[in-house]
């Protein structure tokens, strides 16, 4: 059974946001259920420092020795960091999803939508 923190929300398509210690910017991954299904992860395609993003939009790849999956934006804003560890080092994310295994940063402007509770995403994926 996969591992589904109780401080993070979640997304339907598998992304975790966390707050930052900056209230309008949040830290996103993938879920541990997303990477177990993935299998090894050796590539991931990051999106730019910048770049504006819409929620429920693609934002990056991550391939794996199964497939190649795509990131969904779970926040409408602008991208405030990119996980560079991850350029040397993808298979982080299988290791660590919810730690150094981190994707991206959002900076959203206005209001955080509401995602999935931890007991919401359980469900989802039983």
């Amino acid at each position: 059974m996969s591992t589904v923190p109780s401080d993070l929300q979640f997304t339907k398509e598998h992304e975790w946001v966390a707050t930052t210690s900056t209230q309008s910017v949040f830290r996103v991954g993938i879920t541990d259920f997303a990477q177990s299904a993935l299998g090894d992860i050796v590539y991931v395609q990051l999106p730019k420092v910048g770049q504006a993003l819409k929620a429920g939009e693609v934002c990056g790849e991550i391939e794996s020795t199964k497939s190649v999956s795509e990131i969904y934006s779970p926040l409408t804003g602008e991208v405030a960091a990119v996980n560079t560890n991850l350029d040397g080092a993808p298979e982080v994310i299988n290791s660590e999803p919810y730690g150094s295994g981190w994707i991206l940063e959002i900076a959203i402007s206005g209001e955080a939508p509401t995602l999935l509770s931890d007991e919401e995403y359980k469900k989802l994926t039983a």
